[in-house]
């Protein structure tokens, strides 16, 4: 008769590590009746210590994923830097350098007729041969063209199988509305991504004697400490100054909003349609 040894680690019925290992080798486009069903799964599963926190962190928001449409990421047709057909061709060399983007989308004479995406990489090789004069329809890639109501996660899908990282987005009048690339769904995913080109800065620069650069993603706690505020961070429902400014106005503030907070005026100096992204504070 075998004895079982106290000693033994208790291990999960095989049944959930066969499950686990094959949500894990397909994570981001597993498709459930019920998104609780599967977070309740992956905390389950952390608190068995079969995955990390981490990866129940990112697992969990990857299954979110399939209920976020591409519009509510998107960057908007405001924001959008594009290039008309017909456009000068130094117009379009400095709009390149001043954007730093690598990828336009090429805009025909007919209204929201997307004719293609430049990708700046392809004038590099004319600029070094000292040739500006050329044709941007020679020079086009083909357009991948999606409706503002698809689901990110499978449009995420499509870019990895089409080896594409940009999409036009259109509403359902077949008006452009937007662009949105793989960086902004994998953002989704993991948080913001940095390239190289991204500038680290201080999350509180001190731009004259009264005056701030707050960035909106700094702890509450940090904020109220820097500037001896008489504010208990803990009975706050918000973690950075960001969610703090939201929850007081009750939605997401546009460019220039204010909130008075004792000897200090927060202003929204840059925001999107998405999230505020830094402030400017003054004392009085």
């Amino acid at each position: 008769m075998n004895e079982k040894h106290n000693n033994e680690e208790p291990q999960p019925p095989s049944g959930l590590l066969d499950k686990i290992k094959k949500y894990f080798r397909n994570p981001f486009f597993i498709k459930t009746q019920s998104v609780s069903e599967v977070t309740e799964f992956l905390k389950d599963a952390a608190d068995q210590n079969i995955i990390d926190k981490e990866a129940e962190s990112i697992a969990t928001k990857a299954i979110k994923l399939g209920d976020i449409t591409v519009k509510e990421i998107m960057i908007p047709k405001i924001d959008m830097v594009t290039i008309q057909i017909d456009e000068n061709t130094t117009d379009v060399i400095t709009k390149i350098i001043d954007s730093g983007h690598s990828r336009y989308p090429v805009l025909g004479t007919e209204r929201d007729e997307v004719v293609g995406i430049l990708l700046a990489k392809d004038i590099l090789p004319k600029l070094f041969k000292g040739i500006t004069d050329f044709k941007l329809t020679d020079m086009l890639r083909d357009a991948n063209v999606v409706p503002e109501s698809k689901k990110a996660d499978s449009l995420l899908e499509e870019f990895k199988q089409d080896r594409r990282h940009l999409a036009v987005v259109i509403d359902e009048y077949g008006a452009v509305c937007g662009l949105i690339t793989i960086e902004d769904i994998l953002e989704e995913l993991v948080g913001e991504i940095e390239d190289e080109h991204d500038v680290e800065e201080e999350d509180i620069m001190q731009i004259s004697e009264n005056k701030f650069y707050i960035d909106a993603t700094v702890e509450l706690e940090e904020f109220i400490e820097y500037f001896g505020l008489n504010l208990d961070h803990l009975s706050i429902d918000a973690e950075t100054l960001g969610g703090y400014f939201i929850a007081e106005h009750g939605v997401l503030p546009k460019k220039g909003a204010k909130l008075k907070v004792e000897h200090l005026t927060i202003k929204v100096s840059d925001t999107d349609n998405r999230r505020i992204k830094s402030f400017q504070v003054t004392k009085s």
